[in-house]
């Protein structure tokens, strides 16, 4: 029996099989998650309906079952008509489940296409395509080391 939230049998087998250093994207229902992912990574579609499920639901989830070393978040570009609106706020709802984690990750924007380039790594081994309608919400997660006595 698990003893953390997440329970996606296909999920939970590719998280078992990653490593330190390897990449999760947890992709809102905007990313183009069938062309832009790495090499070596499995897509798994959570977009039941729009809304349904969200980055931050499955964040949570993801974050009790792995160490995770970096969090990045999609940066918004400067020539993009959303910066001027300042930072999403959806961002804010995820420093909030880093926090109720235990982590000291602080949340790091990576610039939209740097981001793409991040993904498209061979690093890459997962992406979880939720039905999330926040933009600019998705997050890209570097698994980290289980720490002695945990």
């Amino acid at each position: 029996m698990l003893k953390h939230t997440l329970i996606h049998p296909e999920i939970n087998a590719i998280l078992g099989r990653a490593g330190h250093h390897a990449k999760i994207l947890i992709a809102d229902g905007n990313y183009p998650a069938s062309t832009k992912k790495g090499p070596h990574a499995q897509v798994i579609s959570l977009n039941l309906s729009p809304g349904l499920v969200t980055v931050a639901q499955t964040l949570r989830a993801i974050l009790s079952a792995i160490p995770v070393d970096h969090v990045n978040t999609m940066g918004i570009p400067a020539d993009d008509s959303y910066a001027k609106l300042g930072e999403p706020p959806v961002w804010e709802e995820f420093r909030g489940i880093l926090q109720e984690a235990g982590l000291q990750t602080p949340l790091e924007p990576i610039l939209k296409w740097d981001f793409y380039k991040a993904v498209e790594s061979t690093d890459h081994v997962l992406t979880v395509q939720t039905g999330d309608q926040a933009l600019w919400a998705n997050v890209l997660l570097s698994v980290g080391c289980r720490e002695p006595g945990r």
